[in-house]
Protein backbone atom coordinates (compact mmCIF):
# COMPACT_ATOMS: atom_id res chain seq x y z
CA UNK A 1 0.00 0.00 0.00
CA UNK A 2 0.79 3.42 -0.81
CA UNK A 3 1.56 4.74 2.51
CA UNK A 4 4.47 7.39 4.40
CA UNK A 5 4.97 6.57 8.32
CA UNK A 6 4.57 9.98 9.16
CA UNK A 7 2.03 11.72 11.20
CA UNK A 8 0.24 15.56 10.13
CA UNK A 9 1.57 17.93 12.07
CA UNK A 10 -0.28 17.64 15.41
CA UNK A 11 -0.64 21.22 16.05
CA UNK A 12 -1.93 21.95 12.95
CA UNK A 13 -4.56 19.02 13.33
CA UNK A 14 -5.62 20.34 16.60
CA UNK A 15 -8.04 22.91 15.19
CA UNK A 16 -9.46 20.72 12.45
CA UNK A 17 -13.08 19.46 12.54
CA UNK A 18 -14.31 16.47 11.67
CA UNK A 19 -15.06 12.60 12.83
CA UNK A 20 -16.46 9.61 12.44
CA UNK A 21 -18.94 8.25 9.37
CA UNK A 22 -21.13 5.46 8.59
CA UNK A 23 -22.69 4.35 5.40
CA UNK A 24 -26.32 2.83 5.76
CA UNK A 25 -28.88 1.88 2.80
CA UNK A 26 -32.85 2.73 3.91
CA UNK A 27 -35.52 1.14 2.16
CA UNK A 28 -38.86 2.45 2.91
CA UNK A 29 -41.40 -0.76 2.68
CA UNK A 30 -45.16 0.12 1.49
CA UNK A 31 -45.97 -0.17 5.15
CA UNK A 32 -44.03 2.44 6.00
CA UNK A 33 -41.88 0.73 8.36
CA UNK A 34 -38.00 0.86 7.13
CA UNK A 35 -35.11 -1.94 6.22
CA UNK A 36 -31.80 -0.66 7.13
CA UNK A 37 -28.22 -2.49 6.40
CA UNK A 38 -24.87 -1.33 5.97
CA UNK A 39 -21.86 -2.44 3.82
CA UNK A 40 -19.79 -0.91 6.47
CA UNK A 41 -18.05 -3.33 9.21
CA UNK A 42 -16.30 -0.24 10.53
CA UNK A 43 -16.70 3.55 10.52
CA UNK A 44 -14.19 5.75 8.28
CA UNK A 45 -13.13 8.84 9.74
CA UNK A 46 -13.00 12.01 7.71
CA UNK A 47 -11.82 15.98 8.27
CA UNK A 48 -10.98 19.03 6.70
CA UNK A 49 -7.33 20.41 7.53
CA UNK A 50 -8.42 23.62 6.69
CA UNK A 51 -9.66 24.69 10.20
CA UNK A 52 -6.32 23.93 11.12
CA UNK A 53 -4.48 26.79 9.70
CA UNK A 54 -3.86 30.10 12.11
CA UNK A 55 -0.93 31.41 10.03
CA UNK A 56 0.85 31.90 6.85
CA UNK A 57 3.40 29.91 8.09
CA UNK A 58 0.91 26.57 8.53
CA UNK A 59 0.13 26.85 5.15
CA UNK A 60 3.31 26.83 3.84
CA UNK A 61 4.20 24.07 6.00
CA UNK A 62 0.96 22.58 4.86
CA UNK A 63 1.64 22.44 1.27
CA UNK A 64 5.18 20.96 1.79
CA UNK A 65 3.24 18.28 3.67
CA UNK A 66 0.83 17.94 0.75
CA UNK A 67 3.38 18.12 -1.57
CA UNK A 68 5.76 15.25 -0.52
CA UNK A 69 2.71 13.26 -0.44
CA UNK A 70 1.74 14.03 -3.95
CA UNK A 71 -1.63 14.79 -2.96
CA UNK A 72 -3.83 11.30 -2.79
CA UNK A 73 -1.31 8.78 -3.67
CA UNK A 74 0.39 8.13 -0.49
CA UNK A 75 -1.27 7.93 2.80
CA UNK A 76 0.04 9.10 6.02
CA UNK A 77 -1.16 9.33 9.95
CA UNK A 78 -3.45 11.87 11.48
CA UNK A 79 -3.89 12.94 15.02
CA UNK A 80 -7.84 12.69 15.91
CA UNK A 81 -7.55 14.56 19.28
CA UNK A 82 -10.61 14.00 20.35
CA UNK A 83 -10.23 10.47 19.61
CA UNK A 84 -6.50 9.12 20.71
CA UNK A 85 -6.39 7.61 23.77
CA UNK A 86 -6.64 3.95 24.66
CA UNK A 87 -8.96 5.23 27.26
CA UNK A 88 -10.52 8.73 28.80
CA UNK A 89 -9.12 11.76 26.89
CA UNK A 90 -7.98 13.20 29.93
CA UNK A 91 -6.49 10.23 31.73
CA UNK A 92 -3.24 8.79 31.41
CA UNK A 93 -2.63 5.73 29.21
CA UNK A 94 -2.98 2.58 31.34
CA UNK A 95 -2.31 -1.12 30.78
CA UNK A 96 -5.81 -1.94 31.65
CA UNK A 97 -7.68 0.56 29.33
CA UNK A 98 -8.61 -2.38 26.71
CA UNK A 99 -9.04 -5.71 26.60
CA UNK A 100 -7.71 -7.10 23.45
CA UNK A 101 -8.10 -10.66 23.92
CA UNK A 102 -7.99 -13.90 25.69
CA UNK A 103 -4.65 -16.36 25.89
CA UNK A 104 -5.08 -19.68 24.44
CA UNK A 105 -1.50 -20.84 25.42
CA UNK A 106 -0.76 -20.79 21.60
CA UNK A 107 -0.76 -17.70 20.04
CA UNK A 108 1.67 -15.33 20.27
CA UNK A 109 0.48 -12.19 17.62
CA UNK A 110 -2.82 -9.73 18.61
CA UNK A 111 -4.49 -7.07 17.32
CA UNK A 112 -4.96 -3.67 19.29
CA UNK A 113 -8.55 -2.78 19.71
CA UNK A 114 -10.58 0.13 21.26
CA UNK A 115 -14.42 -1.10 22.54
CA UNK A 116 -17.09 1.88 22.29
CA UNK A 117 -19.72 0.57 24.41
CA UNK A 118 -23.47 2.31 24.99
CA UNK A 119 -26.49 1.42 26.14
CA UNK A 120 -25.22 -2.47 26.27
CA UNK A 121 -23.76 -2.57 22.77
CA UNK A 122 -20.58 -2.26 21.80
CA UNK A 123 -18.25 -1.72 18.57
CA UNK A 124 -14.75 -3.21 18.26
CA UNK A 125 -12.82 -0.69 15.93
CA UNK A 126 -9.11 -2.01 15.18
CA UNK A 127 -6.32 -0.33 15.97
CA UNK A 128 -3.94 -0.10 12.91
CA UNK A 129 -1.54 2.70 13.95
CA UNK A 130 -0.38 2.82 17.57
CA UNK A 131 2.40 5.70 18.46
CA UNK A 132 5.90 5.17 19.26
CA UNK A 133 6.71 4.06 22.59
CA UNK A 134 2.98 4.11 23.89
CA UNK A 135 2.18 1.11 24.02
CA UNK A 136 1.26 -0.90 27.31
CA UNK A 137 0.01 -4.17 27.60
CA UNK A 138 -0.83 -6.41 31.20
CA UNK A 139 -1.55 -9.81 31.72
CA UNK A 140 -4.20 -10.00 34.14
CA UNK A 141 -2.72 -7.48 36.97
CA UNK A 142 1.08 -7.87 35.51
CA UNK A 143 2.46 -5.24 33.14
CA UNK A 144 4.75 -6.94 30.67
CA UNK A 145 7.51 -5.07 28.64
CA UNK A 146 8.45 -4.18 25.34
CA UNK A 147 11.25 -5.10 23.69
CA UNK A 148 11.28 -7.95 26.60
CA UNK A 149 8.20 -9.82 26.32
CA UNK A 150 6.63 -8.49 23.27
CA UNK A 151 7.31 -6.22 19.89
CA UNK A 152 4.63 -4.13 18.79
CA UNK A 153 3.99 -3.53 14.88
CA UNK A 154 3.49 -0.03 14.34
CA UNK A 155 2.71 -0.07 10.96
CA UNK A 156 -0.07 -2.67 11.84
CA UNK A 157 -0.92 -2.36 15.56
CA UNK A 158 0.29 -5.77 15.90
CA UNK A 159 1.41 -7.20 19.40
CA UNK A 160 3.74 -9.93 19.61
CA UNK A 161 4.59 -12.15 22.39
CA UNK A 162 8.12 -13.70 23.37
CA UNK A 163 5.65 -16.73 24.71
CA UNK A 164 2.40 -17.15 24.40
CA UNK A 165 -0.09 -15.94 27.17
CA UNK A 166 -1.43 -18.70 28.78
CA UNK A 167 -5.26 -20.06 28.18
CA UNK A 168 -7.72 -17.87 29.55
CA UNK A 169 -5.39 -15.25 30.88
CA UNK A 170 -6.90 -11.86 29.90
CA UNK A 171 -4.80 -9.80 27.78
CA UNK A 172 -5.14 -6.16 28.50
CA UNK A 173 -3.76 -2.73 26.84
CA UNK A 174 -3.27 0.82 26.95
CA UNK A 175 -1.74 3.36 24.22
CA UNK A 176 -1.58 6.20 21.92
CA UNK A 177 -2.66 5.74 17.76
CA UNK A 178 -3.11 7.78 14.86
CA UNK A 179 -5.59 7.62 12.34
CA UNK A 180 -4.62 6.44 8.56
CA UNK A 181 -5.60 8.68 5.94
CA UNK A 182 -4.56 10.25 2.62
CA UNK A 183 -5.85 14.13 1.38
CA UNK A 184 -8.88 13.77 -0.53
CA UNK A 185 -8.31 16.36 -2.72
CA UNK A 186 -5.50 16.51 -5.33
CA UNK A 187 -5.29 20.45 -5.01
CA UNK A 188 -5.06 22.99 -2.23
CA UNK A 189 -6.45 26.48 -3.27
CA UNK A 190 -4.92 29.24 -1.21
CA UNK A 191 -5.03 32.75 -1.34
CA UNK A 192 -3.21 34.99 1.02
CA UNK A 193 -5.33 37.77 0.92
CA UNK A 194 -8.49 35.82 1.41
CA UNK A 195 -6.40 34.08 4.32
CA UNK A 196 -5.62 37.04 5.95
CA UNK A 197 -9.52 38.18 5.41
CA UNK A 198 -10.49 35.15 7.68
CA UNK A 199 -10.59 32.33 5.15
CA UNK A 200 -9.51 29.06 5.67
CA UNK A 201 -8.48 26.59 2.74
CA UNK A 202 -10.39 23.83 2.23
CA UNK A 203 -8.46 20.52 3.18
CA UNK A 204 -10.51 17.50 3.35
CA UNK A 205 -8.47 14.30 4.52
CA UNK A 206 -9.84 10.54 4.70
CA UNK A 207 -9.45 7.62 6.51
CA UNK A 208 -8.23 4.51 4.54
CA UNK A 209 -8.26 1.10 4.90
CA UNK A 210 -5.04 -0.88 5.63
Amino acid sequence: MNFHEVRFPASLSFGSVGGPERRTDIVTLANGFEERNTPWAHSRRRYDAGFGMRSLDDIETLISFFEARQGQMFGFRWKDWSDYKSGAATAEVDKADQVISRGDGVTTVFQLVKTYTSGGFEYIRPILKPVLGTVKLGLEQDEVREGVDFEVDLARGLVTFADPPPEAVEITAGFEFDVPVRFDTDKIQTSVASFQAGDVPNVPVVEVRV
